[in-house]
């Protein structure tokens, strides 16, 4: 009978709601694409090579002889180098010809405006302002890499819910067909079967072309070969029911690596604005000198100190004074900038991830219940002659879109309390 037919074919879409987070094994109705060639993923695995891989992170390691020169820079005894002279002359006199003299010194030049003391803060404040950058790079490198890997898990278990269809849909298109050649079926219940089966089949390969691109982002964030995209394994609900309290969020943002480091590079101007200023203040040079002059017989040792101070009357520093300046405030701005943007984006993550959680909870404990339900009825009914074939249809479709979009929304709230996480410095 058409009804045995249509049951049987609906019965290969009565599983439960549950199996969103087990992901089926490809079937033979597309050729499945090439799987990786290593053992899937974990999260963790993910976030540990991210956290080594990623360019940014590497660029910044980079930068450590950098900062570490400036460093061993500023800490220095004395900036300027002590400069040693030798002069040798020869004198062409009637009484001695070819009298040579020789003397010998050595001077040092000393700063008188504190400038060490701001050269070693700005020194500290760089190396605070590239620690943080460090970590908020490192911190960055794995929040993405762990949206990414949530992307791959979510569109993994889209293409298995869509390889699922497809088999129930091809089945029911299938019954139907031979039951239109019997004569049993209408031409417009064998046309809807089939444009529902064509409509599985092109909804599973566009799954497995977002799932090839999502994999291939996940590889170039873990620097691996484009040959290995990789595959992964996890609990797409794992973490998504984390609460997050706004003042908590909200207080942790001081902590926030971005936020250390603006506020490091505006300590760091306005050190340098008092370098720049100290630079007024004019550099002592000393220096001592020993040497011989005078004719062979009546030869002179002369010793001679010398102390000279430029006079600032002309040029007192004020196009480094003005730069230093307009550097610490574009420092300030900067920095004020940053911490009202993540204050908004603290109130704007928390409400979105609160009301991802809602829609989450609500697919899970009311709208997939009642179409999982939906669906046992619609097979009883079927079965009893109650319904017919677009009925039928419609219940399964709205079934496994119930159950896609489970798998959207928790993929949308990992995304997003991720992203919460990175922005108040929290894991990853």
């Amino acid at each position: 009978m058409r009804m045995k037919a249509l049951a049987l074919a609906s019965l290969v879409a009565a599983c439960p709601w549950q199996a969103v987070a087990q992901p089926l094994v490809p079937g033979a109705v597309l050729s499945a694409p090439p799987s990786a060639s290593t053992a899937p993923l974990t999260l963790a695995q993910v976030l540990d090579r991210a956290g080594e891989s990623s360019p940014a992170v590497l660029t910044r390691q980079a930068q450590r002889t950098a900062v570490e020169g400036a460093r061993l820079e500023a800490g220095a005894l004395l900036y300027n180098n002590p400069q040693l002279a030798l002069d040798r002359s020869r004198r062409m006199l009637p009484a001695a010809p070819g009298q040579r003299e020789w003397s010998l010194g050595l001077s040092q030049t000393f700063e008188t405006g504190g400038q060490q003391g701001q050269r070693q803060a700005l020194s500290e404040a760089g190396q605070s302002a590239w620690l943080a950058e460090l970590d908020d790079a490192r911190r960055t490198a794995r929040t993405g890499a762990a949206q990414a890997f949530f992307r791959v898990l979510a569109l993994q278990q889209r293409a298995a819910l869509d390889e699922e269809a497809l088999r129930t849909f091809d089945s029911t298109a299938a019954a139907v067909a031979k039951r239109r050649q019997a004569g049993e079926d209408t031409r417009l219940d064998a046309n809807v079967a089939a444009a529902e089966a064509g409509r599985a089949r092109n909804q599973l390969a566009q799954s497995r072309e977002a799932l090839a691109d999502a994999r291939a982002d996940l590889a170039a964030l873990l620097r691996l070969p484009p040959s290995q995209a990789p595959e992964v394994s996890g609990d797409l609900a794992e973490g998504a029911q984390r609460v997050f309290v706004l003042a908590d969020v909200l207080t942790a943002l001081e902590a926030q690596p971005r936020l250390r480091a603006a506020a490091a590079r505006e300590s760091g101007a306005a050190a340098k604005v008092r370098l720049e200023q100290a630079s007024r203040y004019p550099d002592l040079t000393v220096g001592l000198s020993s040497g011989r002059e005078g004719a062979s017989d009546a030869r002179e040792r002369v010793n001679t100190v010398s102390v000279s101070l430029p006079l600032p009357l002309f040029r007192r520093n004020e196009a480094g004074i003005g730069q230093a300046v307009a550097e610490r405030e574009q420092a300030r701005l900067d920095l004020e900038f940053a911490q009202r943007e993540a204050r908004a984006q603290a109130h704007s993550l928390s409400a979105r991830v609160s009301s991802l959680q809602d829609r989450v909870q609500r697919l899970q404990q009311q709208v997939l219940p009642a179409l999982l339900d939906n669906q046992q009825l619609s097979i009883k009914s079927q079965r009893a002659g109650q319904i017919g074939l677009l009925e039928l249809i419609v219940v399964q479709r709205q079934a496994l879109d119930g159950r896609r979009d489970l798998v959207d929304a928790l993929l949308e709230l990992q995304t997003a309390r991720l992203a919460l996480e990175a922005l108040a410095g929290l894991n990853p």
